[in-house]
């Protein structure tokens, strides 16, 4: 099941739940879309809110960061920096990397084809809006190249 944001000609945003994404395309072509508040029959789908998902079971809540010694004394910016390290630091240790083979694998852990996994890699601007429109869970991250990251 996809759940998409829908807006209508008239401007009205809803959401709509379809079984695909070739399941929403083929109701709008057949105009059997319709908005619930003026019932227009222009709809088309807006970006929605993206999520990574990880392999985590349980989202646990969220705890601010401890003050440590290491960010005693020192700016926010810093602070930031150190904690975008670390963020990374776990993403690239807890993930895999396929490369450029990212869009491929993500659908195939998405339509259950491989065993659900961590990954990473690189997808065009094209590959990135074709796998949103899909409904795949997937986010983009700013990643420094491997050859920077030392």
């Amino acid at each position: 099941m996809i759940v998409f944001d829908l807006l209508c000609g008239g401007g009205h945003r809803f959401e709509g739940w379809f079984g695909s994404a070739e399941d929403f395309a083929s109701q709008r072509d057949r105009n059997l879309l319709s908005c619930p508040v003026c019932s227009s029959a222009k709809v088309s789908k807006v970006p929605s809110a993206t999520r990574a998902n990880l392999g985590a079971s349980e989202p646990k809540p969220a705890v601010p960061p401890a003050k440590t010694p290491e960010m005693e004394g020192k700016d926010p910016f810093a602070i930031a920096q150190m904690l975008y390290s670390r963020m990374l630091d776990e993403l690239l240790t807890k993930s895999e990397d396929v490369g450029k083979e990212f869009p491929s694998e993500a659908r195939k852990i998405f339509y259950k084809e491989t065993p659900a996994r961590a990954i990473r890699g690189q997808a065009t601007n094209e590959e990135h809006q074709d796998l949103v429109d899909e409904g795949i869970p997937v986010a983009r991250l700013p990643v420094p190249p491997a050859d920077k990251l030392n």
